[in-house]
């Protein structure tokens, strides 16, 4: 089992980015999803994350209002919607799950050593321009 993460690439501020976390040969309806970012030089940040099971979302303070976090009704494909891209979201994104949600919100909000997190993607690559 794998996450695949797609759909990073440069943008204009004020533009928009979808990304998209594949999961590859399980469903995450019993899995807690989030996304992550880190850009050169700053510790990792929780940006967003979706519950499988019953959708309910959560956002950072600086991606509220422009990120959207949303599940397919399969299951199997979590995205992240960016709109009004600042040159600020430049940065690594990765998607994580976890079963355990304790274990997810330490890791997004509390520092938690990420390592304890069941899977993680491989990363995407988005770059916002002034």
């Amino acid at each position: 089992v794998q996450l695949v993460e797609s759909g990073g690439g440069v943008a204009q501020a004020g533009g928009s980015l979808t990304l998209s976390c594949a999961a590859n040969g399980f469903f995450f309806d019993v899995y807690h999803i989030a996304w992550f970012r880190q850009a050169p030089g700053k510790e990792r940040e929780g940006v967003s994350c979706i519950s499988g099971g019953d959708g309910k979302t959560m956002y950072a303070d600086s991606v509220k209002g422009r990120f959207t976090i949303f599940i397919d009704k399969a299951k199997t494909t979590v995205y992240l919607q960016m709109n009004s891209l600042k040159p600020e979201d430049t940065a690594a994104y990765y998607c994580a799950a976890d079963r355990d949600p304790v274990e997810l919100m330490a890791t997004m909000w509390d520092g938690a050593d990420a390592r304890y997190l069941e899977l993680w993607g491989q990363g995407t690559l988005v770059t916002v321009s002034s």
